[in-house]
């Protein structure tokens, strides 16, 4: 059985629309303790994705035959990490820190297999924010709402936040929030047989 241990609207529609058959359970672990611990050691923000999926995956892999996604984001402009805003006037905020600004975002993904973690990875993208002005901003969250409170970044690339942005390098899936190729591949080789579940 295939388990995505995410909330993440963006997550489920990918792996929806990779024809994949998956149950949701949230995992419950304090993220902000976690990336406390690897930043303490030294890591740097990709560590933080990598490990911040791996204990989700592990989280809510609780019984025999389960198979895990973990996965999470980090959004790094230089050596400042940004999380999810807690209101508007936050998003607003900190959309003011990334205009003109280039920052990395960076996916990490895990799989848990009976429990034990079977493979992780981490892809990286660099987006580019232009010069907006306040107008410009202000009219893209109005059109945004509170979806904006959900990511990271305080925008949605699949939404009008687009407007925002000037430059994008990087794959579309992890900029989502979910490397997709890669966790077909991984699953491909680590457990077939959800691979080869008839869709609904």
């Amino acid at each position: 059985m295939l388990i995505l241990a995410s909330r993440s609207t963006a997550r489920k529609a990918l792996l929806t629309g990779a024809g994949l058959r998956f149950a949701t359970s949230p995992a419950a672990i304090d993220e902000r303790d976690l990336e406390a611990d690897v930043l303490g050691k030294g890591g740097g923000p990709p560590a933080v994705a990598r490990r911040l999926a791996e204990a989700k995956a592990l989280d809510a892999s609780t019984q025999p035959g389960q198979v895990v996604i973990g996965a999470d984001q980090v959004l790094a402009l230089g050596d400042e990490l940004f999380h999810k805003p807690a209101s508007l006037d936050a998003a607003r905020a900190q959309l003011d820190r990334l205009r003109g600004r280039t920052h990395q975002l960076h996916a990490g993904v895990a799989l848990a297999v009976d429990g034990l973690l079977s493979w992780s990875a981490v892809e990286t993208a660099s987006l580019t924010m232009r010069r907006f002005s306040a107008a410009e901003r202000d009219a893209v969250l109005a059109l945004e709402g509170d979806a904006v409170l959900a990511s990271v970044g305080a925008y949605r690339l699949e939404g009008p936040s687009i407007r925002l942005f000037d430059r994008i390098e990087g794959d579309y899936f992890s900029i989502l929030g979910l490397p997709l190729l890669p966790l077909l591949a991984a699953l491909r080789q680590h457990a077939p047989a959800v691979m080869e579940d008839h869709p609904r």
